[in-house]
């Protein structure tokens, strides 16, 4: 569950630099954009693993 929380965090986190990218053209925030979804990728890929194993087990 703390990995969901996590997630939630994340994605939080990531608003502001949604706005400044969409509605102020920032370049940089688009950068941030990135990497933070490149994150949550990798987050989401860990819940699924951890999921599975449980539902295996």
């Amino acid at each position: 569950m703390s990995e969901f929380k996590k997630v939630l965090d994340l994605v939080n986190s990531l608003e502001a630099d949604f706005t400044k990218f969409y509605e102020q053209n920032n370049n940089a925030a688009g950068t941030r954009i990135r990497k933070g979804m490149q994150e949550l990728k990798n987050l989401a890929q860990e819940i699924r693993k951890e999921v599975q194993e449980k539902k295996n087990s």
